[in-house]
């Protein structure tokens, strides 16, 4: 008989619930998204976000029951993101999650809001009826994190459901997440938020004309799997106030946003050849960053599989390069849809199976970890 899980995901900014079948099938996935919160102040609120969840947890998981076709008491255990996060959130979906727990007499399982990314990957991999060969390389890749990890089980062979997974943290991000910077630069150009869905599509209409500045490699010392994206946003700032040909159109897409036209088609039109470049060459200098390290990691530890999860692993110029590159190496390159990438409660699920097949468990003294490292 399958165990079926309830995931509760409050890490961040969306309020998540799903019901996953022996960490694999995945029976209902429902969001709620908190973006129209958000949007005016151009990054997460973290006091507005604890809000919205509490507003939200309990009709988001009778949603992902009801798609589930199933009733409370019916679920095996329930999985809840432990960390890292927004403390405030966190506490939000973990006391529910007790509560549940305490009220059906069932078991709690904590998972680390990280490796429900990596399993992400497992997921859509299922599906698609692929294996990621194992060990592997992961890059996850979001608005709050940007790491890198090797990732194995016990015997290092290819991953099943109820094997738990290792991990040794390779690289990191130094100052900016790679989607934080996304943000921020759509936030000084007045693009809307979140910035990286439109600056994809945006860097996608640019032309061939040469960007009006150039961003080269960042270099970080110590260890050269390391990232940083701080430079690089602050060398944007520098060139966007030393231009002053960007101020008349930047001033035109705020009165434009203000009027809730938020579009790419009513965007673009506002957007100056050279906007446009520059946004090219913003996106060229965080893709070029994201893959080369990863495919360094990759080739050093001369594995066959790559797996990139996260937010910003929805990127389609960073999906068309890393496969790129990993054909010409000879490896496989694992992404989850882009349902998947983004945070969702269905990789939580998924990642509690093995732990709950484990005995990893939670009691009532189950507390928020903003900080909780992956190992």
């Amino acid at each position: 008989m399958s165990v079926r899980i309830l995931g509760i995901e409050s890490s961040c900014d969306e309020t998540a619930a799903a019901v996953v079948a022996d960490g694999r099938e995945i029976l209902s996935s429902v969001v709620a998204s908190q973006i129209d919160v958000h949007r005016k102040y151009g990054g997460v609120v973290p006091e507005l976000a604890s809000r919205e969840h509490l507003r939200q947890i309990v009709p988001v998981v009778r949603e992902a029951l009801l798609q589930a076709g199933m009733k409370l008491e019916e679920v095996d255990a329930i999985g809840v993101t432990q960390g890292p996060g927004l403390v405030g959130a966190l506490l939000v979906g973990i006391t529910y999650g007790k509560t549940l727990a305490q009220a059906l007499g069932k078991p709690l399982v904590p998972v680390n809001h990280l490796e429900g990314h990596v399993h992400a990957v497992f997921l859509e991999a299922h599906k698609a009826g692929r294996t990621p060969k194992l060990p592997a390389v992961c890059l996850i890749v979001s608005g709050g994190h940007t790491v890198l990890y090797e990732v194995k089980t016990e015997d290092c062979s290819a991953l099943d459901a109820s094997a738990l997974l290792r991990y040794r943290k390779l690289g990191q991000t130094r100052d900016d997440a790679a989607g934080e910077a996304y943000d921020k630069v759509a936030k000084l150009l007045a693009l809307g938020y979140p910035g990286g869905p439109i600056l994809d599509r945006l860097a996608a209409a640019a032309d061939s004309a040469p960007a009006p500045v150039k961003f080269g490699t960042t270099k970080t010392r110590g260890n050269p799997l390391d990232f940083s994206f701080s430079g690089l946003k602050t060398a944007v700032l520098y060139h966007v106030r030393e231009t002053s040909e960007y101020e008349e159109e930047i001033r035109n897409r705020e009165e434009a946003l203000a009027r809730g036209e938020r579009k790419l088609e009513q965007l673009l039109p506002l957007c100056s050849p050279k906007t446009l470049a520059l946004v090219r060459e913003f996106q060229n200098a965080v893709v070029r960053d994201l893959v080369q390290r990863t495919m360094t990691a990759a080739e050093e530890l001369d594995v066959e599989s790559v797996l990139v999860s996260g937010g910003v692993a929805a990127n389609s110029q960073l999906r068309a390069t890393f496969e790129e590159r990993a054909k010409s190496a000879g490896m496989e390159v694992f992404f989850p849809s882009r349902a998947l990438s983004t945070d969702n409660a269905a990789m939580i699920a998924a990642a509690a199976y093995s732990r709950f097949r484990a005995g990893i468990l939670a009691d009532t003294r189950l507390n928020a970890d903003p900080s909780l490292a992956l190992v």
